[in-house]
């Protein structure tokens, strides 16, 4: 083993494990996939990028990964109660941003690498194309496809949203902490909350009424709520659980004159698949 190249690959390895983590979703699967990379650059004479190299091979080894979880879907997401999920995992997706997951989830493959390449590493379509085995051109409307994706398209007028985000927001940060005091202020007097049954203890009541019964209801939600983020939802403003960036459940969150009015917490697939998700810009407050 050359001691020197073994201190050049780790100097890359931090970068090549956040690049493999924002593809795959997986701290586990990107240290495989960076590993890999290692054993293959010892089998390997004569590079002469090397951080280019350990890219192109890294990024392949993705594609291939996602592919083939295209070919065999998972059956199941994380629990959303957090329970399952190793801490590792859930402090990297919000390090990352768990709604960014979950909408480079949806992408195809080639979409998501060249988003993650190009808009997240800032590597050149002329590099992206090769690793695609497309064109650069290609590879920048796959790049562009996936950025309306994450992106989104607002469906309420911009001082709408903002003011949908300030209390949504408010009412995440008080849900976290149990605090009731908050709760209420942030509730309409007539507020309504469903919840499908998946989601719920035995015996729970499926739909609740007026500030109280949400606020105290609310509390269900506090175990979780470390694992929501701010997305939009459908075009507005509603939150996202992500205990490891795969998507578990959504709250569609209706907000009308500066109050939370109503909020359903889905975590049905069908339901969840058909609702267009994408990341809140930081520019909607």
């Amino acid at each position: 083993m050359d001691d020197a190249l073994a201190r050049r690959f780790e100097n890359e390895r931090p970068r090549l494990h956040a690049l493999a983590y924002r593809m795959l979703g997986s701290a586990a699967e990107a240290e495989d996939v960076v590993q890999e990379s290692w054993l293959r650059l010892n089998r390997t004479s004569g590079v002469d990028n090397l951080g280019g190299w350990l890219t192109t091979v890294v990024s392949r080894l993705c594609l291939d990964a996602l592919r083939a979880r295209r070919e065999t879907p998972v059956s199941s997401v994380p629990d959303a109660a957090g329970g399952a999920v190793p801490e590792d995992e859930v402090l990297l997706a919000g390090e990352v941003g768990r709604a960014l997951l979950v909408v480079l989830d949806r992408l195809a493959p080639p979409e998501r690498v060249a988003f993650v390449l190009h808009d997240l590493f800032a590597v050149p379509f002329d590099a992206v194309g090769p690793i695609l085995d497309r064109t650069p051109a290609t590879a920048k409307k796959l790049a562009s496809r996936a950025r309306l994706r994450v992106r989104g398209e607002p469906a309420v007028p911009a001082a709408e949203l903002a003011e949908h985000r300030e209390v949504v927001t408010a009412f995440l940060s008080a849900a976290r902490g149990g605090d009731m005091a908050t709760l209420l202020t942030v509730l309409a007097p007539d507020v309504v909350r469903h919840t499908e049954p998946a989601m719920l203890p035995p015996g729970a009541a499926a739909v609740l009424r007026g500030a109280d019964e949400v606020a105290r209801g609310t509390k269900l939600f506090a175990g979780t709520a470390r694992l929501a983020e701010l997305a939009l939802i459908d075009g507005d403003v509603g939150l996202v659980l992500a205990p490891a960036g795969r998507l578990a459940g959504v709250l569609r969150i209706e907000v009308r004159g500066g109050l939370l009015q109503a909020y359903e917490v889905v975590v049905s697939p069908e339901r969840l698949t058909g609702m267009e998700i994408a990341t809140l810009s930081r520019g909607a407050v």
